[in-house]
């Protein structure tokens, strides 16, 4: 392999520490504020040169964050700087900073003139302490911004916190391992295991914790159980804190609700576990998958359990939770898109649209003992809009309750059937209507009832276009 350098990757990648040491930036305008603000930063005690300023380099000045001396550059103006930055209008100017700078043998970065330069800016991903660097050397600035908006997207900002806390660690952990291939191991497992879940969830002092009870007692530690809301449906609506976790995750326990192409994203080598919960026919009584989930911490392992919705919308993920406090198991919960709010954006009914609407109420439809058991004067009141769970079972009995205590039977309802899937299907009625339509066009769960005047505006509003059964049959299928 040579090790010649090459025109497209001459650079040397380097983090400076210059914290408390002078910089000079030459220029007054909205580039040099800018790089003044990338150098305050870093802890450079900041001169600006240039005779005006823009508004945020004197807003800068006015906050005692930097010098301003209001003049033309003189070469002698780095003298004693041990960085320097050119942003000016004029290519002379720049020009001049750059040989003075050189003649210093001072870093120097001119704006846009990589030639002029000694070293580039690069495009930073910042998690204080830790920090992405990337750099195109100066041949495509904007494909530059352009990967560290996708790094952005994937990087936790709790990577700061989780460096921040191995850092205040390090020396203790070179005297606990003094063998660095040893020492190397530990933090591969704290980095991947429930310490860094608990930073990483936002529980920094029980991680601290952990952290010092493993160093100094060789403590073995339990999982950490991950409530995740899956969304309605669509994988596409999984929220990137969601798809980190299950990314991570040793164990996912899914049921009904959640749609395969989301359990598929978990990490290809966890354990998946179905425990069912349709109506009537549980896969795992929700004592048993509590037990399970308690039972799989204490093994050690990271545990997902993934709940189509939100897991506190009618999701019972209080019980699970509870279940876990009880037992002393290291807990998150990830929120999710609820089934109500992916059911009426893709069926295009705006739940709180001002002019219909000045409440929504979310309500769920189990039946009990042959009737629905709702607070029907909650839920007839005027302007409002009513949400249920789990009501297909029992539509006739709500939407009957519904105009014995008060609503028109013309109220306009739809039921929205596989919300954001391909799948999804929307039967509009009223209440009077929707029962015997949704009986003849044999509407399934999971579904959810969307009732009162909001319903009316989906026959401007609908926007989403799932394909009809022969097309996704034809797309599924070559038939040339």
């Amino acid at each position: 392999m040579s090790l010649a350098p090459q025109a497209d990757r001459a650079y040397f990648a380097a983090f400076l520490d210059l914290r408390g040491k002078p910089g000079i930036v030459v220029g007054g305008g909205g580039v040099a504020a800018l790089k003044a603000e990338t150098l305050l930063r870093s802890g450079v005690r900041v001169t600006v040169i240039a005779p005006r300023l823009g508004e945020r380099l004197a807003e800068l000045v006015l906050l005692g964050a930097l010098r301003h001396e209001g003049r033309r550059f003189q070469p002698g103006d780095l003298v004693g700087a041990e960085i320097a930055m050119a942003a000016t209008d004029d290519a002379a100017v720049n020009a001049a900073v750059a040989a003075a700078a050189r003649a210093l043998k001072i870093p120097v970065n001119v704006a846009d003139d990589a030639a002029s330069s000694t070293f580039i800016m690069p495009s930073v991903v910042d998690r204080p302490p830790l920090q992405i660097a990337i750099s195109s050397a100066g041949t495509s600035p904007v494909l530059a911004r352009k990967l560290r908006t996708i790094i952005e997207s994937v990087v936790p900002f709790a990577f700061g916190r989780l460096a921040a806390l191995a850092g205040r660690f390090r020396a203790a952990s070179k005297r606990r391992y003094p063998d660095p291939e040893a020492r190397r191991r530990f933090w591969e497992e704290v980095m991947e295991g429930p310490i860094a879940d608990l930073v990483l969830s936002g529980n920094e002092v029980s991680a601290e914790t952990a952290l010092a009870e493993k160093l100094n007692e060789g403590k073995d530690l339990q999982g950490f159980v991950s409530l995740v809301g899956a969304g309605p449906g669509d994988p596409e609506l999984l929220t990137l804190r969601a798809l980190r976790v299950m990314q991570r995750a040793n164990v996912v326990l899914y049921d009904h609700l959640v749609a395969p192409a989301l359990v598929d994203l978990a990490r290809r080598d966890a354990e998946r576990i179905y425990v069912g919960k349709e109506k009537d026919n549980h896969a795992l009584p929700q004592e048993e998958i509590n037990a399970l989930m308690v039972r799989l911490a204490r093994e050690g392992k990271r545990v997902v359990r993934l709940k189509g919705g939100d897991p506190f919308i009618f999701g019972r993920g209080g019980e699970e939770i509870d279940s876990l406090a009880a037992q002393g198991i290291a807990f998150e919960v990830v929120p999710g898109v609820t089934a109500a709010a992916g059911a009426a954006s893709y069926a295009g009914i705006p739940l709180t649209h001002r002019e219909h609407a000045h409440a929504c109420v979310f309500v769920t439809g189990h039946l009990k003992g042959g009737a629905a058991q709702l607070d029907w004067a909650s839920l007839v009141r005027p302007r409002q809009t009513l949400v249920v769970y789990m009501g297909v079972g029992a539509l006739a009995s709500i939407c009957s309750g519904l105009i014995q205590h008060g609503l028109a039977p013309s109220t306009p309802a739809a039921l929205v059937e596989k919300a954001t899937l391909p799948e999804q299907r929307v039967i509009e009625g009223n209440l009077a209507s929707l029962p015997g339509l949704a009986s003849v066009q044999g509407a399934r769960p999971p579904a959810l009832l969307i009732v009162g005047e909001v319903v009316r505006l989906r026959s401007r509003l609908a926007w989403f276009q799932p394909l009809p059964d022969k097309a996704r049959l034809d797309r599924r299928i070559d038939i040339s």
